[in-house]
């Protein structure tokens, strides 16, 4: 009996030992923090302040931001699913790229549901469609962008971070609604597109509603309408599109950010970094930063990521049905 206690005793030490180990080697270690997006946006910002408030609790010993911009977030996706499993490289992207992306492009260099394990949703977002300089400042309402837009055909445009992105399906569900010919704009991400709605270079833009908060409150930009059921509490001046009954249906969910992880990770590394996520998520000014930039933290068990990511992925697929939309449109 004694021999028998005494290999358990052994044996619990070395899993402890194990253990201490896996998280003394994390912290000398790089956390990889990987999305699509251009430094300066929403999404990087997501990555940054969390990041940092992810080091903090000492999961790793510094946190590298990689930038991977263009095909709306795609490439990103790619390079973390090839990435290896060890808990030191993260995916932070918007829900869309995984539930959205399935019904508007042929071909994907990832599969949503088998290439990666969720880990975390970090933050709530809304969207919404600005207008900049060249439009006159009457121009108050999503109606009144339309009307206008077909008095003038040629400056009828609008950007969105890239082409076969959930802002660019608003545009052009906005576009259809309403029967008016929209130009769209692509841009590498949403900063390069707000600025040069600000430059007077696009009549119109739709991005994270984060984007625009700093330029309408200096008056350079308007935002005209938001989503979501509720009016955002960044911007409560600013009606719905649901109150003003254009853009119907979208997003049928709650946007998120959120981390995923390369499909092999372990359960336990994966448990690992979920409790640093929402360590960070608590801190005050990780959440204070995120909400400057329009964006609530919300974390959540990587089970309750993967339901809302399959409840997102079946709500777009009926949405996208419903307007005919393809990545060409």
């Amino acid at each position: 009996m004694l021999n028998r206690r005494l290999v358990i005793q052994t044996f619990a030490a070395v899993v402890s030992h194990g253990s201490l180990t896996r998280a003394v080697a994390q912290e000398s270690n790089v956390l990889k923090v990987v999305n699509g997006f251009p430094a300066g946006g929403v999404v990087d910002t997501v990555s940054r302040r969390v990041g940092d408030g992810i080091m903090a609790t000492g999961y790793a010993k510094s946190v590298v931001v990689d930038n991977r911009v263009g095909a709306a977030g795609r490439i990103a996706c790619a390079a973390v699913k090839a990435a290896a499993p060890d808990g030191n490289t993260l995916l932070l992207t918007p829900d869309t790229a995984l539930s959205l992306y399935p019904f508007i492009y042929n071909k994907l260099d990832y599969d949503p549901f088998r290439d990666f394990r969720p880990v975390s949703i970090a933050a709530l977002t809304t969207d919404a469609l600005a207008v900049g300089p060249m439009v006159p400042d009457k121009v108050k309402t999503v109606r009144d962008f339309m009307s206008w837009a077909k008095a003038n055909p040629q400056h009828a445009s609008f950007g969105s971070p890239g082409t076969g992105s959930p802002l660019h399906l608003l545009g052009s569900l906005l576009s259809k609604e309403a029967g008016v010919q929209l130009t769209h704009v692509p841009y590498r991400g949403a900063v390069p597109g707000v600025a040069d709605l600000v430059g007077g270079q696009i009549a119109a833009m739709v991005a994270p509603t984060g984007n625009f908060l700093n330029f309408q409150q200096s008056g350079k930009l308007r935002i005209l309408a938001t989503s979501g059921l509720h009016r955002t509490p960044f911007t409560p001046e600013n009606s719905t599109f649901a109150e003003q009954r254009c853009a119907d249906g979208y997003p049928v969910e709650a946007q998120w950010f959120g981390f995923f992880a390369p499909a092999t990770t372990s359960d336990v590394v994966v448990k690992e970094v979920n409790k640093s996520i929402a360590h960070s998520l608590r801190n005050k000014s990780v959440v204070e930063s995120l909400a400057t930039y329009g964006l609530v933290t919300r974390g959540s068990t990587p089970e309750d990521m993967t339901d809302s990511l399959r409840k997102q992925h079946e709500n777009w697929g009926l949405l996208v049905k419903r307007i005919g939309f393809t990545a060409e449109s």
